[in-house]
């Protein structure tokens, strides 16, 4: 199965999401978008697979986003599309894309309802909160 994620390392939201792909057995095709920003062809198919309006695609906290007006509901598509093409941690984190679909994986299990083998095993999140419990039950 390919998997693409657009990770950050800073995040524990994306760490946590690479950290379940692996334990599923897939080593995905890690994009830092930080380092290597999509282009703009790519951040319109990512919003649009995932089911989502470019403005839900942005990010608010740790960003220019207020200094940059994006609170202002007037602004267009096509001027969000170029804020976070000039500030790339404007994009939300981290999207993951699979043959099964598109997903802003906030929170970061959502990312197993696009894995092929979504029965990882155990897992627990960085800050301790349980996903998948022993026996291999969604917890959440």
């Amino acid at each position: 199965m390919s998997v693409t994620i657009y990770h950050n390392a800073e995040c524990g939201t994306s760490r946590n999401t690479l950290a379940m792909i692996r334990q599923s057995g897939v080593e995905p095709h890690v994009v830092e978008y930080l380092k290597t920003p999509p282009d703009r062809a790519t951040l319109t198919r990512l919003i649009t697979q995932a089911g989502l309006s470019v403005r839900e695609a942005l990010r608010q906290k740790d960003t220019p986003f207020q200094e940059l007006g994006l609170d202002d509901m007037a602004k267009s598509d096509d001027e969000l599309l170029d804020a976070i093409a000039a500030h790339p941690i404007l994009l939300n984190r981290p999207f993951v894309v699979t043959p099964k679909g598109t997903r802003l994986c906030r929170p970061s299990e959502l990312v197993l309802d696009i894995l092929e083998n979504p029965a990882i095993g155990p897992f627990t999140k960085e800050d301790g909160e349980v996903i998948i419990d022993a026996e291999g039950k969604r917890i959440v």
